[in-house]
């Protein structure tokens, strides 16, 4: 008895082994950058493309489980002339924000999947994950683009004002994709991924119109030329001081979303015809 029970907890462990399907892979990613903050209340399609991408890697724990890292790079563009909103278009700001992000990420196949294998070519995945990423909103100013973050367009810096916000921060990615097979080793999947930060200054607007003269005397004659660019003032004494510049209770998202293809390191394991 002893024996077969050896016998049959080896061959349970074998099993496991070979229905396991762990191999590596590696690859790119072309992706598009945007985002939902205030100056892109709703939209979830961006008005303005601009190609991105960086580099995968993927360790595949089985058929059904997958660890993810990406190095990822993009840019968004933002502006208040491309809102529906009357209000939006007279706040008349706009942005460019350069993202580079780490994220490391659990991916689940709805089915299972393994490159190279005729017998589960495809799969759709979610996936969620921790990611650090830095970020640096900018302005276009005398046909030049102006770094936004020092210089404390919503009073930053100034006391009572509270700090200039870190351009370093933390996000989690959570998303959907769709993976294939190409062709032997080579593997594709095109995936939609939200970043939910704890931010809400990806497009440097949070807060309130700062007092004009104040925001000058401290922190420059350009903080306060770029902090208010209304085309009228909508405050009682004819000024935006005090008044609403940005949402300052929600947090703004930004989305990496595009087509990658993958390289299989190796070859998986064999694997038995009951984990097909």
């Amino acid at each position: 008895m002893t024996v077969n029970r050896l016998l049959f907890t080896g061959f349970l462990l074998l099993t496991v082994g070979q229905a396991a399907a762990q191999y590596h892979e590696v690859g790119a990613m072309a992706a598009q950058a945007h985002y939902i903050g205030e100056l892109n209340s709703f939209g979830h399609i961006p008005d303005r493309f601009q190609l991105g991408g960086g580099l995968i890697y993927r360790y595949n724990m089985s058929d059904r489980f997958a660890f993810k890292s990406s190095i990822l790079y993009g840019v968004f563009h933002a502006d208040d002339a491309d809102s529906d909103s009357e209000w939006q278009r007279n706040r008349n700001l706009s942005v460019r924000t350069g993202i580079f992000e780490v994220s490391g990420q659990i991916e689940m196949n709805f089915l299972t999947y393994e490159i190279g294998d005729s017998r589960r070519p495809t799969s759709p995945y979610l996936f969620l994950g921790f990611s650090i990423f830095r970020f640096n909103p900018q302005a276009q100013f005398n046909d030049r683009w102006v770094d936004l973050q020092p210089l404390g367009t919503e009073g930053q810096g100034i006391g009572g004002f509270g700090d200039r916000y870190p351009l370093t921060q933390v996000s989690v990615p959570f998303g959907i994709g769709f993976k294939f097979n190409i062709w032997r080793n080579f593997g594709g999947a095109v995936e939609w991924g939200m970043r939910r930060t704890w931010t809400d200054h990806l497009d440097d607007v949070g807060g309130t119109y700062v007092d004009a003269v104040l925001l000058e005397d401290q922190n420059g004659p350009l903080a306060a030329i770029l902090a208010d660019r209304s085309l009228a003032p909508t405050g009682p004494e004819g000024t935006n001081t005090g008044m609403q510049r940005g949402e300052t209770n929600r947090t703004d998202y930004y989305i990496f979303a595009g087509f990658m293809i993958t390289y299989k390191i190796g070859r998986p394991q064999i694997k038995c015809p009951t984990a097909l």
